[in-house]
């Protein structure tokens, strides 16, 4: 995929990706200034990485959410990840090849 290939991902850097983007908390900008992807393309990543279905479910789940943006989220929140999610293990249905 180019995105993997223009920001010179490790398949390890993909899985990272896209466990902070499906996690509710952790804005897009964390995410820019840890691996230099900017929103849309994290979104293309998303889409390539995931099955459709739950791409759909993602893509409808973030848009418009306060917490994926460091500028429309409160100054209450100051963490990336809610305390309650588990630190090992990405979870996340991918899709297979």
């Amino acid at each position: 995929m180019k995105i993997i290939e223009k920001f010179k991902l490790t398949q390890e850097n993909v899985d990272r990706i896209v466990e902070m983007a499906w996690e509710d908390r952790t804005p897009f900008d964390a995410i820019k200034s840890q691996f230099g992807v900017p929103e849309s393309d994290v979104i293309k990543l998303m889409k390539y990485e995931m099955h459709e279905k739950n791409w759909r479910k993602w893509r409808a789940r973030v848009q418009g959410r306060t917490t994926k943006h460091i500028a429309k989220r409160d100054e209450d929140i100051t963490i990336f990840r809610s305390r309650m999610q588990k630190p090992t293990g990405n979870k996340i249905s991918k899709k297979k090849y």
